[in-house]
């Protein structure tokens, strides 16, 4: 543990970062979770990912724990690491790192967030991403509301994750947003595609709305080009169903041909049907200076101003989505508008800014367990 001074404070924490989800596979909780770590380490703390999987990611120290498995949950697909080896392995890994906090990501999400649950002597922060109503809570509620009585803060990414974990767990919740590393989109941007272009990034899964947006890629003028990226339980029955050279399939893509894309795509669409908390790709689309059509969810609608930062249409609509569509690319002074807006929130929302909440949230823990120990 640090050195700390008498009130129970250190100038550099150890913080240790526990992800139930393969860091092998992307996902927003991933992506935040590496923010978050190189952020800590550029402001000075030790920070160090435990997670299953294996961190590309030079700039992040990491643990693996194991390999992680496949689930369906909340209507996607979740990489989770359920089995005893790898709670053994996370246990290890919280002794070996000797930490001043721990900070929990999904803490009770069945996977090794559970494990470091029940450290014992080392302050907790837990943060919840997932909203919707298709999580294990209404199942488990009684056992997980005993559990998260271990959580020394709760934390939410939204108001709705805040709405969903209050419902079923009890107790209070900081709202904290996720952050975008604006550091990665300054610069001049790259030109834009020659043709009018949407760009749909996520998981190929029925929850993120893709087969819908595919529908309505249909309604547009013949000139529109669709760049899907990701990949997914779906893909496969995607790419046969929908056919063409309207769509071009990217696969999965490097974090940096992401931003080059978010960048010089027209729009940028998230399509999803329900379940999204908070909208991490809206916000990256926003740090780009990229209009947004997205679906009308609680997460979406708070991030973007009620929409006024985006153009918003009802989930699971084809033609809903395609007449939206057809304003963010054809009307570009309304596009430009709500664009900028959305920049404006994103310049709000640094992984830098969240970084320093969070190290004021650790250093409350801390010192509130030497408040206790004193007592």
């Amino acid at each position: 543990m640090s050195d700390v001074s008498r009130d129970g404070l250190a100038d550099a924490l150890r913080v240790g970062l526990v992800c139930p989800y393969s860091m092998s596979a992307p996902g927003g909780v991933q992506d935040q979770v590496k923010g978050l770590a190189r952020s800590l380490t550029r402001m000075g703390h030790h920070a160090e990912v435990i997670a299953p999987g294996r961190c590309e990611s030079v700039d992040v120290v990491s643990v693996g724990v194991g390999r992680s498995h496949d689930y369906a949950t909340n209507g996607s697909i979740a990489p989770l690491a359920p089995q005893p080896t790898a709670a053994w392995r996370t246990m290890a890994a919280i002794h070996r790192g000797d930490f001043d906090v721990l900070h929990l990501h999904e803490p009770l999400a069945p996977s090794i967030t559970l494990a470091a649950l029940m450290t014992r002597g080392t302050p907790i922060v837990g943060t919840f991403h997932a909203a919707g109503d298709r999580t294990l809570y209404p199942w488990f509620a009684p056992p997980l509301r005993a559990l998260a009585q271990r959580l020394d803060i709760r934390v939410a990414v939204s108001d709705s994750a805040r709405a969903l974990a209050q419902q079923f767990l009890g107790g209070t919740y900081e709202v904290l947003f996720n952050g975008v590393d604006l550091a990665a989109y300054a610069g001049p941007p790259p030109p834009r595609t020659p043709m009018p272009s949407v760009l749909f990034l996520g998981r190929h899964d029925p929850r993120k709305g893709l087969d819908v947006l595919l529908r309505a890629s249909r309604q547009l003028p013949p000139d529109v080009i669709l760049f899907v990226a990701g990949e997914g339980p779906d893909t496969a029955e995607l790419r046969q169903t929908h056919t063409g050279s309207r769509v071009r399939w990217l696969g999965r893509i490097s974090e940096s041909e992401k931003v080059r894309r978010l960048r010089s795509a027209w729009v940028v669409c998230a399509p999803s049907l329900h379940g999204e908390s908070f909208g991490m790709v809206l916000l990256e689309a926003m740090a780009a200076g990229t209009p947004i059509v997205a679906s009308d969810l609680p997460g979406y609608r708070s991030l973007t101003d009620d929409g006024n930062a985006a153009f918003l249409t009802p989930a699971g609509d084809p033609e809903g989505l395609a007449d939206a569509l057809s304003t963010a690319l054809f009307n570009p002074t309304e596009a430009h508008e709500r664009a900028e807006r959305g920049a404006a929130i994103a310049a709000r929302m640094s992984i830098e800014t969240l970084a320093s909440r969070y190290v004021s949230l650790y250093r409350r823990v801390i010192r509130q367990r030497v408040v206790d120990a004193s007592n």
